[in-house]
């Protein structure tokens, strides 16, 4: 199934330990790129909840945000880094006697200076709290994808819609591509009358020489014929995909846009090229749509 790139999910879990709530919102990107964003000392479980978020959402730029309120207090320890707190009073004794200052080097003034105490995750404890992680994670993940395959069913309804309208326009063009060359042949022969007002006359064999030239130059059949291939093959995608198609969608897209170009250079005809600016309007469309296709 086509799936979007856009979505959001949320989940909270409690394990009588610490209260968990998980939120993750995607955005279309080219590839898959996943930032977790929670407390530091919980950053051991960082490649458990990217491999989780990978599992569903493989395209996309993904922000998840963990907030961890720990309820016992037991999953974190307090570290004491001794050879720190040495050095910072040595420099504290130093600088007192330089500038001659006075005070007093206390404990407390020790114990705010940065990684003297610090606070670490309870190692024993990490597989249990990777455990109550993956519970919201993997709930909010579920809500990620839910609604990114909602959306995709939309998007996937309008270009369906969109690369319909592209075919009956192909239809309508290749029907006038025979007709093209008479009102060339038409038009060439007024334009000569014009020009030798009747003192010379053409041969009307060399007119329709000059009209099986320019039909032979302006013919767009295998431009049609590749176009509404593509089209269908990118029906094809959208109907039997089971796998992030954004990027072979987006190459079709502009394998349309090309054939289209190439038909509007070509046919040398109004009502060919008013067609053709309609379809590339299509073609614009959809490609808009096909950017936030997983």
């Amino acid at each position: 199934m086509i799936k979007s790139m856009t979505g959001f999910g949320r989940s909270e879990f409690t394990d009588g330990k610490r209260n968990i709530t998980v939120e993750i919102k995607s955005v279309n990107h080219r590839f898959n790129d996943i930032t977790i964003k929670m407390p530091r000392r919980y950053s051991f479980a960082e490649e458990r909840i990217k491999a989780i978020v990978k599992e569903i959402a493989r395209r996309g730029k993904i922000e998840v945000s963990i907030m961890i309120e720990s309820v016992a207090g037991d999953d974190v320890a307090v570290r004491l880094n001794t050879p720190a707190a040495k050095r910072y009073y040595d420099n504290l004794v130093e600088l007192k006697r330089e500038l001659g200052l006075e005070g007093e080097i206390t404990v407390s003034l020790l114990a705010s200076m940065p990684d003297v105490l610090r606070t670490v995750s309870d190692i024993e404890e990490e597989e249990e709290v990777i455990q109550s992680l993956t519970v919201p994670v993997t709930a909010a993940v579920q809500q990620l994808n839910e609604m990114r395959i909602l959306e995709g069913e939309e998007l996937a309804k309008d270009i369906l819609m969109r690369g319909s309208h592209i075919l009956d326009l192909a239809a309508i063009i290749r029907d006038r591509a025979p007709v093209m060359a008479a009102v060339y042949a038409d038009k060439l022969r007024e334009r000569i009358s014009e020009l030798v007002k009747g003192v010379i006359e053409v041969p009307d064999d060399r007119i329709l020489l000059e009209a099986a030239i320019f039909a032979d130059k302006a013919s767009i059949t295998e431009e049609v014929v590749r176009l509404e291939s593509h089209i269908r093959q990118l029906h094809k995608i959208l109907a039997e995909s089971n796998q992030p198609d954004g990027k072979k969608l987006d190459f079709l897209v502009q394998e349309m846009n090309r054939e289209a170009n190439t038909i509007g250079s070509k046919a040398n005809d109004v009502e060919v090229t008013n067609w053709v600016v309609e379809m590339k309007s299509e073609i614009e469309k959809i490609r808009e749509q096909v950017q936030n296709i997983e």
